[in-house]
């Protein structure tokens, strides 16, 4: 080989190697603390000080949160075919039922439908909605419809469906009215969807459009004249659920209930959750700080508390019975009598 070919060869791989920095040579300036027992232990009391009251602190929030969940599915259907009772559209299906309240219920009270064995998570069933077509009125591209809500997109005569798809087809369609001690209570159905999902996602100029005119019997309709934007039923039942048990918010009692007050409810029950061995439920409940019910929070805050200060008390008995100098050298291997070689 001539020189210069050598030269060459030696200049190409110069070009190919990468460039040197300290991020690839990973030797940016780091933290490396000295992990002393003083610091293990403040550590893990530090944690177990913080978590465990905000974890008593929840619990307490939670158990004075009155929650009444009433079960009706069964109750509210007389017939024993009750497939073919939930589809009959000339039968009655209304259904009374009596609540006593066990605790005072400071308003406002929420009002949510509970349903179970209902897997809105489903991956043909989360995909079925069309969200250019609920935000734009002048998207009514037939195929792009069709691909995305098939088989809810068009009608018989090959119309398009607003909305289509096989989420808005399914809406939640039982209707609660209430009374305590036989007085009327109006439920407040206002501003129970997030507000950027009514800004963002739903077209305060979209109007529902042959809903319901489709080949399959669905569960609710809507009003033709309130633009998507307003009608906060569909807005809610259409943020989809990550569970098969779920409950969505029907809307609110701005008014306080006393303890051994009896609430009556009238439910429609004409939503078919019988076709597939589900439930339903109707669920009022007041709220607090953390939300609605729910021990696990304070649960999960106590026990990783608890065990942090079992940690830290378990470590200053194990230094206090068997101290150990930090960086003493007669604990190298080479200074113990066991590992020494005579010479």
């Amino acid at each position: 080989m001539s020189v210069s070919g050598s030269e060459s060869e030696v200049s190409r791989r110069s070009a190919n190697k990468p460039k040197y920095s300290k991020f690839t040579q990973q030797e940016l300036p780091a933290c490396k603390p000295l992990l002393t027992p003083g610091i293990v232990i403040g550590a893990f009391s530090l944690i177990g000080i913080i978590f465990v009251p905000i974890g008593l602190a929840s619990l307490s929030a939670s158990q004075e949160i009155v929650e009444l969940v009433d079960r009706y599915d069964e109750e509210c259907v007389t017939a024993s075919d009750k497939i073919g009772f939930i589809q009959d559209s000339k039968v009655d299906k209304a259904c009374t039922r009596k609540i006593t309240v066990p605790k005072p219920m400071k308003g406002p009270i929420h009002v949510y439908y509970q349903l179970e064995n209902f897997y809105q998570n489903h991956r043909r069933y989360v995909k079925s909605r069309s969200d250019q077509q609920l935000r734009d009125k002048d998207y009514k591209d037939p195929k792009a419809v069709i691909k995305a809500c098939d088989p809810e997109a068009t009608t018989g005569d090959g119309s398009l469906i607003v909305p289509c798809g096989l989420i808005a087809w399914s809406l939640f369609n039982d209707t609660y009215a209430f009374s305590v001690n036989k007085k009327s209570v109006t439920v407040n159905k206002k501003d129970i969807a997030w507000a950027s999902d009514k800004n963002s996602k739903f077209g305060s100029n979209v109007f529902p459009v042959n809903f319901q005119k489709g080949g399959l019997v669905g569960g609710g309709n809507l009003n033709d004249k309130l633009p998507l934007s307003e009608q906060e039923d569909l807005i809610v039942w259409m943020r989809t659920a990550a569970l098969p048990t779920f409950r969505k918010l029907y809307g609110r009692i701005e008014a306080d209930i006393m303890a051994s007050d009896e609430i009556t409810v009238v439910i429609q029950n004409n939503y078919n959750t019988y076709s597939f061995g589900g439930t339903k439920a109707v669920v009022l409940s007041t709220a607090s700080w953390i939300g609605g019910k729910n021990n696990f929070i304070g649960v999960a805050y106590v026990a990783v508390g608890g065990i942090c200060l079992l940690l830290a008390m378990g470590f200053v008995v194990l230094y206090v019975v068997k101290p150990r100098s930090l960086g003493d050298p007669a604990y190298l291997s080479w200074n113990k009598e066991s590992g020494e070689y005579s010479h």
